[in-house]
């Protein structure tokens, strides 16, 4: 059995850790996926969304930035009514709201991966953490973004936030020096 990131530790969390995270995405449907789920976990767990993520993608239409941005109060009541979603009117507000500014800033980027990259420098940056308690909460990359992100209008995008979205997207790598996928990741 290979070494993972020890927060790696149930059969969905291991199958996202092993897939998904740390791996540079630059795709913007999938970048504003996880945009969404990232403000939807505030205050609660991952493993929370990623149970929720197949419902996610059916109650936001597959996380279409064009089609969120439409929503009226309507779909605002239906998606409130949903239990397989987190039902927080906050976030399902910021939801719509951040598709609209996901949408202005591929308008003005050419794409929002151009645009979410840059606080990178276009690559991703290389940690080398020996364990999870080396891993920072936010760095001075999560703050730069999560200022400029809130300046733009989006919402529940807080240095932390901003962070884990480094972390899923690949921006940054956090795997563990121990963990099979560091050497592969970003």
């Amino acid at each position: 059995m290979p070494t993972r990131c020890a927060w790696a530790a149930t059969p969905l969390g291991i199958a996202y850790h092993d897939a998904e995270w740390g791996v540079p995405l630059h795709d913007d449907r999938m970048l504003f996926e996880f945009l969404i789920l990232e403000g939807a976990q505030a205050g609660l767990s991952w493993e929370l969304i990623l149970q929720k993520r197949d419902a996610y993608r059916v109650a936001f239409d597959n996380f279409d930035p064009v089609k969120v941005a439409s929503y009226g109060d309507d779909k605002v009541a239906e998606l409130l009514a949903n239990p397989g979603i987190v039902r927080n009117r906050l976030k399902v507000a910021a939801a719509i709201g951040n598709a609209r500014a996901f949408l202005d800033a591929q308008q003005e980027f050419g794409s929002f991966d151009a645009y979410i990259w840059g606080f990178v420098g276009g690559g991703p940056v290389r940690n080398a953490w020996r364990s999870l308690a080396d891993i920072p909460a936010k760095t001075l990359q999560s703050e730069a973004m999560s200022k400029e992100l809130r300046r733009r209008g989006f919402r529940f995008v807080g240095p932390t936030i901003c962070y884990a979205f480094m972390q899923a997207t690949g921006m940054v790598n956090d795997h563990t020096t121990d963990c099979f996928r560091y050497g592969d990741a970003g």
